[in-house]
């Protein structure tokens, strides 16, 4: 996690300098009247807009002064808990350490106790899960590094875990079963059938299955590794509407979720499609590109395309460059063209 320390008394200031050299990957920041000869940032603008800065750039952001401060400051900013970065507020004296903003799925609770643990300061978690010492579903789900599917479901799911009621886990990989291995009121079950047959009051999923239904059931959730890697050519100027439909409908009926998707992988000739570049915008995905070169050396099932070749002087691009983001992961889904594009899935090896 990526850390800013913001601070705006002389104590505050102290502190934060403090801090700064006790925790990796930080940036303390102070008001330019409090400069001096070491490795701090300095601000000469108006906190408000420092803040703001610092929220928006930032994983984790440890605030050294007032919760009523920060409250007012971030309220206007807030999106929710799959965007918002973890906020803790520390006192100047150093005594408690606050998770006040994405507890869970931003990592705020454990912040807090790592400064705790850094200066002997209380940390202060008020999430009911944690106080009644069960795992919550989107901390299971940020500590194995999985995509929340969809967030509004999390209350309900949670809810559950509070008041005792019984819920199927679908865990096929053994993601997150260990935290739940001592409550009885979780049933891990080996199948969507069998989740569904033993008639719990809801089902957590972890995987990268497509669920009909989903969004339209409040008392389902799916937890989603992000390690499919879609492959994609197209003729050029095709638009990012048909290049979307393209890839939804070859991951649905290869029955994927599209919440597993971790990258894009296309041709270095497609570097300024326009249609492509948006798609992987739209969907926040990073896109990368290869040399008919590099493509050329991928060993892929199928005939090479001829007309491919001549285009652009690649046997293959959605297969051979999906198995390349994926780190030669294999291929799940073969080689599909639906109209303009061609859409291939591998899926990603760890590295």
């Amino acid at each position: 996690m990526n850390l800013a320390i913001l601070a705006i008394t002389p104590n505050g200031a102290d502190l934060a300098r403090r801090l700064g050299t006790l925790l990796s990957g930080v940036e303390v920041w102070l008001p330019e009247r409090f400069r001096t000869d070491d490795a701090c940032r300095y601000y000469r603008e108006p906190l408000n807009v420092r803040i703001a800065t610092l929220f928006e750039q930032f994983e984790g952001l440890i605030c050294i002064m007032a919760t009523g401060i920060v409250v007012r400051l971030l309220a206007q900013h807030l999106r929710g808990k799959q965007h918002d970065p973890a906020v803790v507020v520390l006192d100047e004296a150093g005594q408690f350490a606050i998770s006040l903003l994405s507890g869970h799925l931003g990592g705020a609770n454990s912040l807090a106790e790592e400064i705790g643990h850094a200066l002997g300061a209380t940390p202060v978690i008020t999430t009911a899960t944690d106080v009644n010492q069960l795992c919550a579903w989107d901390e299971a789900a940020r500590t194995a590094g999985l995509l929340v599917e969809p967030v509004s479901h999390i209350k309900h799911l949670n809810r559950m875990l509070l008041e005792g009621e019984r819920v199927a886990l679908v865990d096929p990989e053994r993601m997150i079963d260990t935290h739940y291995a001592d409550n009885r009121r979780v049933v891990t079950c080996q199948s969507r059938q069998e989740a569904l047959e033993c008639q719990p009051h809801g089902i957590v999923w972890v995987g990268r299955d497509h669920i009909p239904g989903l969004e339209d059931e409040p008392h389902w959730l799916a937890l989603r590794p992000r390690d499919l890697v879609v492959g994609i050519g197209c003729n050029r100027d095709t638009s990012t509407a048909e290049i979307a439909r393209a890839v939804d409908v070859t991951l649905t009926d290869a029955g994927l979720s599209t919440a597993s998707l971790c990258s894009v992988a296309s041709i270095d000739a497609k570097r300024d499609e326009v249609g492509l570049l948006d798609f992987a915008t739209g969907r926040e995905l990073p896109i990368v590109f290869y040399s008919s070169a590099d493509l050329n050396e991928v060993d892929v099932p199928g005939t090479p395309s001829p007309y491919v070749l001549a285009a652009v002087g690649a046997k293959g691009v959605c297969e051979p460059a999906a198995v390349l983001a994926a780190g030669s992961g294999p291929l799940l889904v073969p080689k599909r063209k639906l109209g303009n594009v061609t859409v291939a899935v591998a899926q990603k090896v760890e590295s």
